[in-house]
């Protein structure tokens, strides 16, 4: 059983329908330790050497958040400045993270088709989360595609439900080893059809 470290970070959870759903499909799971960044440092004052021994000590790291202006809230980008240290994460020795796993599991507020060469944002959510896929790579991690619950403004209740599912389904699958990353690891998102990706349950 591979062990999954979810960063959680979202600065408005007050105001949040999706996000809080998906976070309690994924609290209870055995084999994950659920992080909230903003309830940990509400100040930004990260404890490096911690967040380092909880990378360390888990196989699939999760970045869990809204889709923020194309990217991620700001104490995302803070933690990777201070955590992933040259001569640690990358460079010359740095190899802690080598061989494990990075999945961004987002949320956004337009629908898919916003995202794509003919849609108002112009670039896919993959092709726009480049430079976190890119940072996953420099330190030796795998990356897989994102998973993305689009038009969350629009969702009601069983959407939601169906996209925790959904996301619980994932995290399962990852932390039994039986997600097949050569299937999607082209996909535009991770979540497009997961029966590609992951078995059949006995119920299907």
């Amino acid at each position: 059983m591979h062990s999954i470290l979810i960063l959680f970070a979202h600065p408005a959870l007050e105001r949040s329908r999706v996000n809080v759903r998906l976070a309690a499909a994924a609290r209870d799971l055995p084999g994950v330790t659920f992080h909230d960044l903003y309830q940990r440092y509400p100040d930004f004052d990260i404890d490096v050497a911690r967040e380092q021994e909880l990378l360390e000590s888990h196989d699939i790291v999760v970045m869990q958040h809204p889709f923020y202006w194309y990217s991620t809230p700001a104490l995302i980008k803070e933690w990777e400045d201070l955590v992933l240290q040259h001569g640690w994460a990358y460079g010359s020795g740095g190899t802690a993270l080598a061989g494990k796993t990075m999945l961004n599991a987002l949320t956004a507020g337009a629908p898919e088709e916003a995202y794509c060469r003919v849609g108002r944002n112009r670039y896919t959510v993959r092709e726009l989360l480049a430079p976190l896929e890119q940072t996953a790579l420099l330190c030796g991690m795998d990356y897989l595609p994102p998973f993305i619950v689009h038009a969350t403004h629009t969702l009601d209740a069983s959407d939601i439900d169906r996209h925790a599912a959904d996301y619980r389904r994932v995290l399962e699958g990852l932390r039994d080893g039986v997600l097949d990353r050569d299937a999607v690891k082209d996909a535009v998102r991770l979540n497009a059809d997961l029966d590609v990706a992951l078995p059949a349950t006995e119920e299907g």
